[in-house]
């Protein structure tokens, strides 16, 4: 089991309290704002932490760059994949990697 396996397994045992608290937290660490792709609309949506939230509902339709990898909150969910906003959390991510491998 990885980092984002023990995670995700540790947060479904968290009381509702405890799961809004640690995402808040998770909150203050997304560094989503600084991004070139983020955009104003995803600004006034409150639109956050892409990598456990999925892509951006509407307000995100193309990369003009990403900085996923350098978010503090990459190593604390020890996150494998990028582009959240674009190509959905790391739980879809590595679904699909699963299904259809590296080359999608």
């Amino acid at each position: 089991m990885d980092k984002f396996e023990e995670m995700t397994k540790a947060m479904k045992g968290m009381s509702p309290a405890e799961m809004g608290a640690a995402v808040e937290k998770f909150k203050g660490m997304c560094t989503c704002p600084g991004c070139p792709t983020y955009t104003g609309c995803a600004r006034k949506g409150g639109e956050l932490l892409f990598c456990a939230t999925g892509k951006s509902f509407m307000c995100i339709t193309f990369e003009k760059g990403c900085i996923c990898p350098t978010c503090p909150v990459t190593p604390e969910f020890g996150l494998k994949h990028t582009l959240f906003c674009l190509k959905g959390s790391e739980k879809a991510q590595r679904f699909e990697h699963t299904i259809w491998g590296t080359k999608m």
